[in-house]
């Protein structure tokens, strides 16, 4: 049975053409260290005015029973359901122009139906090249600048950035099947990986959110605000600084990465991709990082997520 991607989606018929501006694509439920996509993407539409111009079909493509939406009984009923959603948002950054954002879950099913669904709203609103971020967790330092990996559907998309340096299979992502096949239809599609260090992957870290928009600013051109992140970046490497210096396996941990992360920038190599998941402890040290940060929100010094 033929199935049309047209089905999976509901477009507002009202949207406008956007012209070649970019969309923006973020899915929660794949890698993402120190939050960092879902930090950047809760950014965008806190500081913009936005407007919902297509949702997907949720019910077909989520695995309600592996990922339960939340419902609130009250006494003696139910009295709400917190549907999942999965919408593309129309934006314009601070000088007005038009840019799409597309969020939520994603998909456990119709993986091909969905990126094809992505495909035609594209191609409907007139939308310009596909820009996907995410965090992956490094062994690198936290007192470095965060490296920002690129991948492109051409070469000359990814020209100021890192590349993987090696050919790697790894587990398949919405995301990344939604830039494989944009690219075999002749669409523009690049995705930013913001390198997290391993010991703050489970953490809300800023500083990866703002490495991301620097990147997605210098690929699409938008001009979008950095001031909160870069305060909110500011704020939780104070509280990491203190966390240092208050322990000296951590201080130890850290000074082991610096040297890594120097000697492979001496050499006049890009591959930071150092073995620090591999050193001693950093399991354990990571739990510290995590329960120290925890603790700061509790107390109201974390920056808001």
């Amino acid at each position: 049975m033929q199935q049309h991607p047209e089905e999976l989606y509901e477009l507002d018929l009202a949207a406008p053409e956007v012209s070649g501006a970019a969309m923006l694509v973020h899915l929660e439920g794949f890698m993402d260290a120190g939050a960092a996509g879902r930090l950047l993407t809760e950014h965008l539409l806190a500081h913009f005015d936005h407007e919902k111009v297509a949702s997907f079909d949720t019910d077909r493509l989520l695995d309600f029973r592996s990922r339960r939406p939340l419902m609130t009984y009250d006494k003696d009923h139910w009295e709400s359901y917190e549907a999942p959603e999965l919408d593309v948002h129309l934006l314009g950054d601070g000088k007005g122009a038009p840019f799409l954002l597309l969020t939520g879950p994603e998909p456990d099913h119709e993986w091909e139906l969905f990126t094809a669904a992505a495909r035609s709203v594209a191609d409907r609103l007139g939308a310009g090249p596909a820009v996907t971020f995410i965090g992956i967790p490094m062994g690198v330092p936290h007192t470095r600048p965060l490296g920002v990996l690129a991948h492109a559907t051409r070469p000359a998309l990814v020209t100021s950035r890192h590349q993987m340096p090696s050919r790697l299979q790894v587990p398949g992502s919405a995301s990344a099947l939604l830039e494989l096949r944009f690219g075999q239809a002749g669409r523009d599609a690049v995705g930013f990986a913001v390198q997290v260090p391993h010991y703050l992957a489970q953490a809300v870290y800023p500083a990866a959110s703002l490495a991301l928009l620097d990147a997605v600013s210098e690929a699409t051109g938008l001009d979008l605000p950095a001031d909160a992140l870069r305060e909110a970046s500011e704020r939780t490497n104070t509280l990491i600084d203190r966390q240092v210096a208050e322990s000296a396996e951590v201080a130890d941990l850290v000074r082991g990465l610096e040297q890594q992360y120097d000697a492979a920038l001496a050499a006049g190599g890009n591959d930071l991709l150092a073995d620090g998941e591999e050193m001693p402890t950093a399991d354990e040290l990571a739990a510290q990082f995590e329960q120290f940060l925890a603790e700061q929100q509790r107390r109201g010094d974390q920056p808001d997520r």
